[in-house]
């Protein structure tokens, strides 16, 4: 059969190592003296009750320094955990901003391209009309047919001339 108080915690197990052999003598001495004895188990009690509580108050110094210990080891993970996140944060934030460039380039780079088309169309029609005008000019000679003769009180008629272009079929 195990001993009753090997289940115990270390510190009633500190309690009992000491408490015992002091409890041992004090029965030891009780059945060996007279009327002494009696007072100096008394006295043994009250030591013992003067151990334990010191004991009690050193486990509990040391259940409060542990609890410092788990707080400050807490809070540094938590410290942690939220550094993590605001960096996460921060290169969400900068590969949305990343995107919203490129997508702004992209638009840029699009306007550019059409301008420059538009501008590319308008040459070409310029120089179309150029060329069209170029040829009405130097094209076939243009014949002068007289349309009317006008007499006007004067003794010498005015002829209108008009001037026409062949058209180009096609």
């Amino acid at each position: 059969m195990p001993w009753p108080f090997a289940r115990a915690c270390t510190a009633h197990r500190r309690v009992l190592a000491t408490v015992l052999p002091l409890l041992i003598a004090g029965l030891l001495a009780g059945c060996g003296g007279g009327g002494a004895s009696g007072g100096s188990g008394a006295s043994g009690g009250q030591s013992a009750e003067a151990i334990e509580r010191s004991e009690e108050d050193e486990q509990k110094k040391q259940e409060a320094a542990e609890l410092v210990k788990d707080r400050e080891m807490l809070s540094s993970v938590e410290g942690k955990q939220r550094e993590q996140a605001a960096e996460e944060n921060a290169k969400r934030k900068e590969a949305v901003a990343a995107a919203r460039a490129k997508r702004r380039i992209e638009a840029a780079d699009r306007q550019a391209k059409a301008k420059e088309e538009a501008a590319e169309a308008n040459v070409k029609t310029k120089e179309a009309a150029a060329k069209t005008l170029a040829k009405q000019k130097s094209g076939p000679p243009q014949k002068q047919v007289p349309v009317k003769t006008e007499h006007t009180g004067t003794n010498q008629p005015t002829t209108t001339t008009t001037t026409t272009t062949p058209k180009a079929h096609g």
